[in-house]
């Protein structure tokens, strides 16, 4: 690969050779020629450009070489250059390592020898700084030049007196046992004493030598790795007063206040990133827009000091400033700090002590390819995929976890203004992803007519119930109600792609939550879910898209943005933005933080335009902002959830064996059950089961419509089709030829459902909101479960 080379060359040679160089995630690494010289390592596509094209070069004397394994390497400047070699093999890898090391140090004392130079050709008038160092470092200098000739000189004596012992004890081999024996022995005592004296002077000025060095060189790279550290974080900072000031110039030269239109004000721009490697690569290297990086779509700065006019009052006085005198309750009084009905200070005494742990998860080992090649020449709709790609919960039940943080409801119910309950409403949004960031295992399909009850109204004042409404399209209705003055209810259907290295799940239907004494009617839907790594690598969880949350009464909307991760992006992982505005599309309030961590509000006291951004000549908002306010923060997971699928303490209580539930209930499916219980085997062998008597009643559901004259006649499916979509729509991995089969479209899920059947339930309306067909509860549940009266329910398990 490289040429042959010496294994340790001479500082001042010149080093050549053939390496691999990271380019991006489209070429990976690519071969390129180095040239190692004079301090400078430079880098060629091929020996021929050498003479007339260099593709980057980086100076070794204030570089960073970092190994990373037996064939990789890393050299970066701290700055935008970064090289991510790899040698052919390891022996390869430590030549170059050795050669770049004695670059790095003749480069160093090079430039070390001409800063000297400089320091003595200034005038004595410089700073006393410098001199004393100067001088202290020229004093340590002499000390160890001094140390050096004591060494030298004890080295001449050993080898002195060394010498002597050795002709002395020659001598006394060849002499004969008499009367000179003794004077011989005398005078190789007194040489053995001497060399043992020189011996330990050498031995006493290396100890001190070395003390010296050490400690020298560990205070001199002490003080380099500070200021180097010092000079960054004065660029990083220089660099962000500049943008900052130019931000302002612009924002003042605006001067006005822009009213901006009902929808987001921010305009979507999209802006070249830095790849991982030096921004000299070539250009063709970097052609590809995988992975760009989201470009912020406004800019929050602090607000004018006219605004905290009372800096030491309490929060309250924030809202008399602002008109807020009327006795409403304002978004700062209810923050977490202070709210009596936070989770940090309220004290819920449950009625029942539910349970902290459940089985751990089995290390059983999957060979997905295994699977599908035993499959092969099998009917698509005998195919049973194992549990083992699941987790012990149903779709139903992961829909209940929407609720983990219903306070924010709570606290919501209490506000006054509907701008301030915009904010609680979206963080309730926000916060229903934090239990997915770790949960790759697929839930449960639903059997058709399968429910899960959450009852918590002694313990958190809400009840709530889902039912899987239809199979085809796959629907599920959920309906939850407070005492505290809120209800939720979702009709949601997925649809997935599958694109090879990732499965991305797309929720169909809107949420809708209503407050009860304001009447403040909110909807909005879900972003996408992808899933990566389906066949290769350890699989993760990322959130993207857009979220419109509407305010249907006062016309208020909040604008959600959830940004994709990318791997080359300098911004925070899972971050959320957002812009609270009112019908006439003025901002009152920003949003930020995480989908898997926190949610913050700022309250915009003025908004204006900045000037041109990038090279579309688009403009960003610039809001002046409060100080923010933390609206959610997400409990920690409990102690050993890397054992127990990562569920959160409100998911290890959802399958909980509770009495009086109905009969159709998810915590009395049996293949889950066994699942939970490590008995995978036997779950596997019991979801079979379900599914074959699943699909013998939906066939003997169609053959009864079609013995009536049933309307349903005319959407019936072939059966064989709804035996493999039976099969396939349980299959983590769908491929696009299936998903026309098995998954629903938008237009399929708004046009309506194929199934004839009827939900126990809830019943299909067309709501008057969004005009959309849907299914709303209908009631009767919670009385037939306070009379134990569960004979109307089907037999699905």
């Amino acid at each position: 690969m490289s040429e042959p080379k010496a294994p340790t060359p001479a500082p001042g040679d010149t080093y050549k050779g053939w390496l691999f160089k990271w380019t991006n995630y489209i070429k990976g690494y690519q071969r390129r020629w180095f040239v190692l010289s004079n301090g400078l390592l430079s880098y060629y596509r091929t020996q021929a450009e050498m003479g007339h094209t260099c593709r980057g070069t980086i100076n070794l004397a204030t570089a960073n070489i970092a190994v990373e394994d037996s064939c990789n390497f890393v050299i970066s400047n701290g700055g935008t250059q970064t090289y991510h070699l790899k040698a052919s093999s390891e022996v390869e890898r430590q030549r170059w390592i050795t050669a770049l090391e004695l670059a790095k140090a003749k480069a160093f004392r090079m430039q070390a020898e001409s800063d000297d130079s400089g320091d003595d050709s200034t005038s004595p008038g410089g700073g006393q700084g410098s001199g004393s160092r100067n001088s202290e470092v020229q004093s340590t200098l002499r000390t160890l030049g001094s140390k050096v000739e004591d060494l030298s000189t004890c080295n001449d004596l050993i080898a002195k007196h060394g010498s002597a012992l050795q002709r002395s004890l020659s001598e006394l081999e060849g002499v004969r046992l008499g009367g000179e024996t003794s004077e011989k022995i005398r005078q190789v005592t007194e040489r053995a004493t001497l060399f043992r004296i020189t011996s330990n002077a050498m031995i006493n000025a290396c100890r001190d030598f070395l003390a010296l060095a050490q400690a020298h060189s560990k205070r001199w790279q002490k003080a380099l790795q500070a200021e180097r550290e010092q000079r960054v974080r004065l660029e990083e900072t220089l660099e962000q007063l500049a943008k900052q000031h130019n931000h302002l110039e612009r924002a003042f030269r605006g001067a006005t206040v822009l009213p901006s239109s009902k929808s987001n004000p921010a305009i979507d721009s999209k802006g070249p990133v830095p790849v991982k490697g030096d921004v000299s690569d070539e250009d063709e290297e970097n052609e590809f827009f995988d992975a760009c990086e989201d470009v912020q779509e406004f800019i929050t700065v602090p607000a004018d000091p006219k605004y905290h006019r009372r800096s030491g009052s309490n929060v309250s006085g924030i809202s008399s400033e602002l008109g807020m005198d009327d006795g409403t309750t304002s978004l700062d009084e209810q923050s977490l700090g202070s709210n009596p009905e936070s989770p940090q200070s309220r004290e819920v005494v449950p009625v029942r002590k539910r349970r902290s742990r459940i089985p751990d998860k089995p290390n059983y080992s999957l060979n997905l390819w295994s699977i599908m090649k035993n499959c092969i020449g099998k009917e698509l709709s005998k195919i049973p995929m194992p549990v083992n790609f699941n987790e012990p919960l149903s779709m139903l039940q992961r829909l209940s976890e929407d609720l983990e943080y219903y306070e924010l409801l709570d606290r919501g119910a209490k506000c006054q203004s509907s701008l301030e309950q915009m904010c609680y409403v979206a963080a309730f949004t926000v916060s229903s992803y934090s239990t997915t960031v770790h949960r790759t295992g697929k839930p449960f399909n639903p059997l058709l007519g399968e429910t899960f009850e959450l009852d918590r109204g002694q313990e958190s004042g809400y009840r709530s119930l889902c039912e899987q409404v239809s199979h085809h399209p796959p629907a599920a209705a959920h309906h939850a109600i407070s005492e505290r003055g809120w209800t939720l209810r979702q009709e949601i259907a997925l649809a997935s792609k599958f694109r090879g290295k990732y499965l991305s799940i797309m929720p169909l239907g809107s949420i809708h939550c209503i407050f009860e004494k304001s009447n403040n009617h909110y909807t909005w839907k879900k972003v996408t879910t992808t899933v990566h790594n389906i066949i290769v690598g350890k699989l993760w969880i990322d959130q993207s898209g857009e979220i419109d949350v509407v305010n249907h009464r006062t016309g208020d909307r909040c604008h959600l943005k959830f940004a994709p991760y990318s791997y080359f992006s300098r911004d925070v992982a899972r971050k959320v933005t957002g812009v609270v505005t009112d019908k006439d599309g003025k901002a009152h309030y920003v949003l930020s933080g995480t989908w898997d961590e926190k949610m913050e509000c700022s309250r915009v006291m003025q908004s204006s335009r900045g000037g041109e951004n990038g090279t579309d000549g688009r403009q960003k908002t610039v809001y002046q902002t409060l100080k923010a306010k933390e609206l959610w923060r997400k409990t920690p997971l409990p102690e050993g959830a890397e054992n127990m699928y990562y569920f959160s303490t409100l998911a290890l209580t959802l399958n909980e064996p509770e009495e009086g539930v109905a009969p159709t209930d998810s915590r009395r499916r049996p293949d889950q059950r066994l699942m939970e219980q490590g008995r995978w085997e036997e779950a596997n062998a019991e979801k079979q089961r379900l599914e074959e008597k699943q699909r013998t009643v939906r066939r003997e559901r169609e053959r009864e419509a079609n013995h009536n004259g049933s309307p349903a006649e005319e959407v019936k499916e072939p059966a064989d089709k709804a035996l493999i979509e039976d099969s396939i729509s349980d299959s983590p991995l769908k491929t696009e030829e299936v998903e026309i089969a098995s998954e629903p479209s938008e237009t399929t899920y708004k046009s309506g459902h194929q199934d004839n059947y009827k939900p126990m339930w809830f019943e299909r309306q067309v709501d008057p909101m969004t005009g959309e067909p849907t299914h709303i509860y209908r009631g009767g549940y919670w009385e037939a479960k306070e009379q134990g009266n569960w004979d109307s329910c089907p037999d699905i398990f």
